[in-house]
């Protein structure tokens, strides 16, 4: 018999994914099929659906005003992003508790967050706004409303890959990595 539901998650157990941090996000299209349009010459063409995709990321801190961007690229089958939480010092989280470690400038890449240990931070199951899940949730709907419009066979995989960067030379690596992926996709190609 089938298990109707995942028994795993492929989150880090450990964290608090509302925590202001940076996360390096990578979303794939359902079958990384090429929706969002082709690369030309280590460039990105964007198709209607890609313009979408682009466009609706940007939108993100209209939605959720603790949210800034660093790097983004959209991809013929999927987006890489950094998404950064940074909520005011003393703002409640999930739980309900202060968050008594203060507010890092995360806007500004030199100071991303450093993840908590085990100890410091459990991911608990509480009420899923303001969070990254919820952030990356409101991101697809947005994207698949208007995609749909286009192509109605328009589908994101169910899950997402996240990352969480640890400190300032993870992050300029994560971006760097993101602006060269139009760039390296051809290369990968040729050596298949």
């Amino acid at each position: 018999m089938k298990k109707k539901f995942r028994d795993g998650t492929i989150r880090a157990k450990w964290w608090d994914y509302s925590r202001n941090a940076a996360y390096f996000v990578t979303i794939c299209t359902k079958n990384r099929t090429h929706f969002f349009g082709s690369i030309n010459e280590g460039k990105m063409d964007l198709s209607p659906i890609g313009h979408f995709a682009n466009s609706c990321w940007y939108e993100i801190p209209n939605h959720f005003p603790f949210v800034k961007l660093g790097t983004f690229v959209v991809m013929p089958d999927h987006i890489h992003g950094i998404i950064i939480i940074d909520k005011p010092e003393g703002s409640q989280n999930h739980e309900g508790s202060q968050n008594h470690e203060g507010s890092q400038n995360l806007a500004n890449p030199s100071t991303p967050s450093t993840p908590s240990t085990p100890s410091q931070s459990k991911n608990k199951f509480g009420p899923q706004s303001k969070n990254l899940a919820s952030i990356v949730r409101g991101y697809k709907v947005g994207v698949t409303k208007n995609a749909r419009i286009i192509d109605p066979e328009f589908a994101w995989q169910s899950r997402y890959h996240d990352r969480i960067i640890r400190h300032e030379i993870e992050y300029v690596y994560v971006s760097n990595y993101i602006l060269a992926n139009p760039d390296n996709w051809g290369k990968k190609k040729k050596r298949r």
